[in-house]
């Protein structure tokens, strides 16, 4: 998909960090992470702490996770995510056709359903904050 990086995000019982590989979606400006299985541990996380880090080559960078809501999570369904795969040489796009018909079938032929069962987040750097702390969204 993307650049793998490892998301460290704060447990929402325990509080300690915990860490996991994810492909991040860069396009348009924007990234993106999807929980690809669904609503697991680190996507709950993710929502209850609303920051993370990721690391990636070396380099670390605080990142605020906006998540989409339903609309906009069918409209990154819809037309950003296969917008994303279009533009993969042939061999990329085969491979993420094989990878989600497997994974996820739904991804990419059924947007209602993946952002009914999917979460997507958008990563923003953290310095990307209104006026009192709260996330800006887009």
């Amino acid at each position: 998909m993307g650049p793998n990086v490892l998301l460290t995000v704060r447990g929402r019982q325990s509080g300690q960090p915990r860490s996991f590989p994810v492909a991040v979606l860069a396009t348009a400006g924007r990234r993106y992470v999807i929980g690809a299985y669904g609503d697991v541990q680190w996507t709950r996380n993710l929502r209850a702490a609303g920051e993370a880090e990721i690391r990636e080559h070396g380099s670390s960078e605080r990142v605020t996770a906006h998540e989409l809501t339903e609309p906009e999570a069918i409209e990154f369904f819809a037309e950003t995510l296969p917008g994303f795969i279009a533009r993969f040489p042939r061999a990329g796009r085969l491979f993420a056709r094989v990878l989600f018909r497997f994974i996820a079938p739904d991804i990419l032929t059924a947007p209602r359903a993946a952002a009914a069962t999917r979460p997507v987040f958008e990563l923003l750097p953290a310095a990307h904050t209104a006026a009192g702390g709260q996330s800006v969204t887009r």
